[in-house]
């Protein structure tokens, strides 16, 4: 009968720290679950067995925990759980040929530090140094990134 606890303490915790392992993030209840019942187990071989029942449930908890963990991962479970989507979105670079340092355009959305700009015809996001700007503000633009640009208002470039 004792033997029968301990494995069942034993099997319950490998499959709480299976859970934990590879469904639950981070610490949860059923890490903890599995720590206690494996520990339990432990304690119960050692307390009600005795010396060497313990040892062999110390080290067969140690071995069994490894095998589980090995087998889970090459099952097919772990395939079944992942993302297989891929990213085919991409970020348009600002043509630097159209758009260049000097150039003036206008706001279309509030720059609070970002938002969008139109320039030369194309409408493109930009940024300011920590600086709020209002829409329909005239704007010019100081540097050009791949993704966006650099602008500060025309009033304070004329002063």
């Amino acid at each position: 009968m004792e033997i029968t606890i301990v494995v069942i303490l034993l099997v319950l915790g490998i499959v709480f720290l299976l859970l934990e392992i590879f469904l639950f993030p981070g610490i949860s209840v059923a890490g903890v679950a599995g720590a206690v019942f494996t520990a339990a187990a432990v304690w119960y071989a050692y307390t009600h067995i005795g010396a060497v029942a313990g040892n062999i449930t110390l080290i067969g908890g140690v071995v069994l925990m490894g095998v589980a963990v090995w087998m889970f991962m090459r099952s097919r479970a772990l395939d079944k759980m992942s993302l297989k989507t891929s990213i085919t979105g991409t970020v348009e670079a600002i043509d630097e040929l159209k758009i260049s340092v000097g150039d003036k355009g206008t706001t279309i959305s509030r720059l609070a530090p970002m938002g969008k700009i139109k320039i030369n015809g194309t409408v493109v996001e930009a940024k300011t140094d920590n600086e709020f700007i209002d829409p329909n503000t005239e704007v010019i633009i100081k540097e050009v990134y791949k993704t966006n640009v650099l602008v500060e208002r025309v009033e304070n470039v004329l002063m």
